[in-house]
């Protein structure tokens, strides 16, 4: 079990703390004066490496109980008595990526209208003052391929709140007033979205990725958000809300038995309905080149090298995300040592090779530096990425690449809400219950080998592409230097005109 692990993790760190404490007082042989030493008078003691460190136990985390109705409704249930709150999630499938593209912001409207309007017997601003008066919340929102549907609340409270929450998924009001505050909000992230270079190089280059109408990458205008209307709401929540569409999850301190009688109670009336399907969407990749945005109110450059990822269920992940720690994976790591510690060209640098659930993520390596050392920085990622194919990790480079991914990826699911929140997302993307627990092995069998053969494999310079947000008349060279160059309009289309209506 992670708790168990995490035990054993500090007792360790506790013995190193204990053992280079001791040598700082004096209190070892290393310690003593020079000419009783045994050790020559330059070498360094090095007895904390003599530790013996116990091999990590068995990834158990503690499984939610799965639980599915006769409708197609999938509950998760999981105990967790430490404190006395329950929350939950209700997870309908359907999210941006399947919204019309002349309507791109609808998921988002819909997430913020839901629960601002409130039901048809509770406004909005009643339930905000009754949960406040318990300490709990309902919360609703939209992101890429999901809708949801949240709460939480003291244990002696949940019977209301879950009251409150049925409520609010059977019987929203959707109200004018507050579809219309939800679009100001939007349209006052659209007014702002070029402010930031880091922003516009985040969202520019998933655009080369995937393809600006890419539903994973296209974004809210003015004009998409206006045409969004109150029917739209009314529509996507009818066509979401469906049992067979939908995965329940509930965490904290309650018995499971009980539990599981309430929510059959509130959702086995629900009628199965047609279950949403995603769109097909193709990934072709960026087309390789250099595309510049000028931002003349800056003294620095952002760079981004994109290309396509991986999928989760890729064979390959092990080693994949094995390469990238190697590659960008912190402060010891190949770009950060070579770009920024020895060569001095950036302040900032990095990268990941991004993997999803459903479709490929970005394969990103970025870099922050001045104007003037542009193309320079930008050169001396590519020579990185080169040299991935080129020359194998070390031994020391390989152990510490997989400690450090196989002990982050622990600290990612050592409590029951981590766990139960991941078991979640496989079942909604229809991966195997054990994907994780098969992770931190295939972690441990990636080899140096490997890792040259998947950056031979999924590493082509060629198919790359650079986008540089920076100063034109700051940067020297030019990024012609680097190649073709390609200007991006990041212009901001104007607002429908209302007169015309």
């Amino acid at each position: 079990m992670a708790g168990k692990w995490l035990k054993s993790f500090i007792a360790i760190s506790m013995t190193t703390a204990l053992a280079v404490g001791s040598i700082a007082t004096g209190q070892t042989p290393a310690a003593k004066p020079a000419a009783k030493s045994s050790t020559s008078a330059g070498a360094q003691v090095e007895p904390w490496k003599k530790i013996a460190i116990p091999r990590l136990h068995a990834f158990k985390p503690v499984q939610p109980r799965r639980v599915e109705l006769a409708n197609g409704l999938v509950i998760f249930l999981q105990e967790d008595h430490e404190l006395p709150f329950i929350n939950g999630t209700i997870l309908m499938r359907g999210g941006s990526r399947d919204e019309p593209a002349a309507k791109v912001g609808l998921v988002s409207l819909y997430g913020n209208a839901w629960r601002t309007s409130g039901t048809a017997t509770t406004s909005g601003d009643a339930l905000d003052a009754e949960l406040a008066q318990k300490a709990a919340a309902i919360e609703t929102g939209g992101g890429a391929a999901t809708t949801s549907l949240s709460w939480s609340s003291f244990k002696q409270d949940f019977d209301g709140v879950f009251g409150e929450t049925i409520d609010l998924l059977l019987h929203p009001a959707f109200k004018p007033e507050k579809l219309a505050l939800g679009k100001r909000g939007i349209d006052t992230g659209i007014s702002r979205r070029n402010d930031d270079a880091g922003g516009i190089a985040g969202r520019e280059s998933a655009k080369l990725v995937y393809g600006a109408d890419s539903p994973f990458a296209r974004q809210e205008e003015y004009a998409t958000v206006a045409a969004v209307s109150l029917d739209d709401l009314k529509a996507w929540h009818d066509r979401t809300v469906i049992p067979n569409n939908m995965i329940v999850a509930v965490e904290g301190d309650f018995d499971s038995a009980a539990m599981e009688a309430k929510l059959r109670k509130a959702f086995e009336p629900m009628a199965r309905g047609a279950a949403s399907q995603p769109a097909k969407v193709d990934f072709p990749g960026p087309k390789p080149g250099v595309y510049f945005i000028d931002k003349p109110d800056v003294d620095q450059s952002t760079v981004e090298i994109v290309g396509l990822g991986t999928l989760r269920s890729n064979p390959d992940l092990y080693a994949l995300n094995v390469m990238n720690e190697i590659f960008s994976g912190g402060f010891g790591s190949r770009v950060v040592q070579n770009v920024r510690t020895k060569l001095g060209l950036a302040y900032d640098v990095g990268g990941s090779y991004g993997s999803s659930y459903d479709h490929p993520g970005i394969f990103r390596s970025e870099a922050g530096t001045k104007s003037a050392s542009t193309v320079a920085a930008t050169q001396a990622v590519l020579d990185e990425l080169g040299r991935l194919k080129t020359k194998p990790p070390t031994p020391e480079e390989l152990k510490k690449a997989k400690d450090q991914v196989i002990n982050s990826f622990i600290f990612n699911y050592d409590t029951p809400q981590k766990t139960l929140n991941e078991q979640v997302v496989l079942a909604f993307f229809g991966y195997p219950s054990d994907f994780l627990e098969k992770y931190k092995d295939g972690i441990e069998r990636v080899t140096a080998a490997d890792v040259t053969r998947v950056a031979n494999q999924y590493i082509d310079v060629s198919k790359l592409a650079i986008l540089v947000v920076g100063n034109k008349a700051e940067i020297q060279p030019p990024l012609s230097t680097l190649g073709k160059v390609t200007d991006l309009d990041i212009t901001i289309p104007p607002p429908p005109d209302s007169s015309k209506k």
